[in-house]
């Protein structure tokens, strides 16, 4: 059976919407292997559901809330959730100090993965993907203020987090 033709078909929506789903998918993830797979289920879900996908504008937003219903549904089955109560973070942003002078990318993946996911989402979906509050609101299905106040947590988490991190370690000559 050949994919739908038109501004709608499946090969249009890979080829748009494939690396935003994958960094996506890697960020909520963590990992190369599991982004591959959440990438391709997500494709796999949205050809059975095409017909649903009314305005080619909003396939971004459909996609992107099929990639977390789909890591959703397999972080559930993987492991126990554990939400760590963001409440007791510093409030203090400088306290935390600038992470920025040393960060590279597998800190930044792990301090992300030590996220809550109900944290995790926005945080991603804003800053690495640049969704609008509104966007990010419609996806998750939760008031707009529900996702300024998850971000302001997040980020806040996020400066604690690579600032406790220590430093990959190196020896004289520099060299990790």
């Amino acid at each position: 059976m050949a994919d739908p033709v038109g501004p709608l078909g499946i090969r249009e929506l890979v080829d748009q919407h494939y690396e935003l789903l994958y960094r996506y998918a890697y960020r909520l993830s963590g990992s190369a292997a599991d982004a591959e797979d959440l990438t391709q289920e997500t494709f796999c879900t949205a050809q059975q559901k095409l017909a649903q996908l009314r305005n080619a504008a909003s396939a971004r937003s459909w996609l992107c809330t099929i990639l977390r219903h789909c890591f959703l549904k397999g972080f559930r089955s993987a492991r126990v959730v554990s939400f760590a109560s963001l409440e007791t973070l510093a409030d203090d942003p400088e306290a935390a100090g600038d992470p920025a002078d040393d960060m590279d990318l597998e800190k930044l993946q792990r301090v992300l993965d030590a996220l809550p996911e109900p944290f995790r989402t926005p945080l991603i979906l804003f800053y690495f993907e640049e969704f609008s509050y509104r966007d990010i609101a419609e996806q998750m299905g939760v008031p707009l203020g529900t996702v300024m106040s998850r971000l302001a947590r997040a980020k806040r988490h996020l400066r604690a987090g690579l600032a406790a991190e220590p430093a990959p370690s190196t020896d004289s000559t520099g060299v990790r």
